[in-house]
């Protein structure tokens, strides 16, 4: 890969990012990778090294409903249902972890989707 290329610099700012955002027991990191295609969220506990929750556009659940949307109103119902399924685990907090992406576009229209479904951060 180029030295300078986006892929490099999402890289370096997603490791940048990762020095301050850290997932607790009590308060899990929301982690996102957006694909061009897809959009991914994970709720993931940092100390014990395991992912709680997941969503995504190709979840078998979520596949059928976001079908001919938008990547944006895509990435909203992805959040959500995060969101739902972190309440149901009885989480309620949790740290954004933008991946080193802009925090613009499908990246804030998850966090919005999150928001909306109940989650603070």
């Amino acid at each position: 890969m180029a030295p300078n290329s986006r892929a490099v610099a999402r890289e370096r700012r997603h490791v940048r990012v990762r020095k301050t955002v850290f997932g607790s027991t009590s308060r899990p990191r929301l982690s996102i990778f957006r694909s061009t295609s897809e959009i991914y969220a994970q709720v993931i506990d940092d100390i014990d090294g395991r992912t709680l929750i997941s969503a995504s556009t190709i979840d078998p659940e979520l596949r059928k409903q976001v079908k001919g949307k938008k990547k944006i109103e895509q990435a909203r119902m992805v959040g959500k249902a995060v969101a739902e399924r972190a309440k149901s685990k009885g989480i309620e907090m949790v740290v954004f972890d933008r991946g080193g992406f802009r925090y613009t576009g499908r990246v804030k229209a998850l966090a919005d989707g999150a928001r909306e479904g109940g989650l603070q951060f």
